[in-house]
């Protein structure tokens, strides 16, 4: 292993996400995957022990702000995959991390597809106000709306105005189904509809790394995909 790889932890190395992130670890030239960390794992007193610079947190739908606040206090910059981190609880994670000089990053989707779509959404909401948002996933997944779908929501409500009322999120549980969403524009006459559809984790490869490559220079915690990508 290369003296300048970045060493990696991933903390929830046992579910369907974090196994993949840990085979791509160590896969990928200019990484070091140095724990692969499960439920077993006492974070407080693992993490300052594994020699990580970065931490991948890739666990259960509310666990992120708290695994994100234990990797700070580790010294480690921790990339939040993990659903359900709040904006104010992201800046709370950017004030922690400032103080220590360390950076970090929120990602409620790895897809570089879905950034696409949330930048095109964005654009055409523009030009079609009135908007919905359809998630599909398969029937084990607990939370309800996704985080992904919330934060586009979130993103279609800031072009919308907070006078228009909250995006509707229909969210939609069943055998078959991986991850899909459905953003649908209607106006007079006619309808305009972006749809994505992923059907394994290797979407989210790329931006996993750029995530990780990220954190490792920035400063504060951010919330999206898009600050690792611009």
């Amino acid at each position: 292993m290369s003296a300048d790889a970045l060493r990696v932890v991933v903390i929830g190395a046992r579910g369907r996400l974090g196994a993949y992130a840990c085979q791509l670890l160590r896969a990928t030239a200019g990484f070091e995957l140095v724990a692969e960390l499960g439920r077993e794992h006492e974070l407080s007193s693992v993490l300052p022990e594994c020699s990580a610079e970065v931490g991948l947190d890739v666990t259960e739908a509310g666990l992120g702000f708290e695994h994100g606040r234990h990797l700070l206090n580790a010294a480690i910059r921790p990339v939040i995959g993990t659903s359900g981190v709040s904006h104010e609880e992201a800046l709370q994670l950017d004030g922690l991390a400032r103080a220590r000089r360390l950076g970090g990053l929120v990602v409620p989707n790895f897809s570089l597809g879905m950034v696409c779509l949330q930048r095109a959404a964005e654009d055409f909401a523009r030009c079609f106000p009135d908007v919905e948002i359809v998630e599909l996933h398969r029937a084990g997944k607990k939370d309800a709306p996704s985080g992904t779908a919330r934060h586009t929501a979130e993103r279609l409500q800031a072009m919308r105005g907070a006078n228009r009322g909250a995006v509707p999120i229909h969210s939609v549980r069943l055998p078959g189904l991986h991850s899909h969403q459905e953003v649908l524009f209607g106006g007079q006459g006619e309808t305009l509809s972006l749809r994505h559809d992923q059907w394994g984790p290797q979407a989210f490869g790329p931006g996993i790394l750029a995530a990780l490559r990220y954190v490792a220079e920035a400063i504060g915690v951010a919330y999206g995909l898009e600050a690792a990508l611009d």
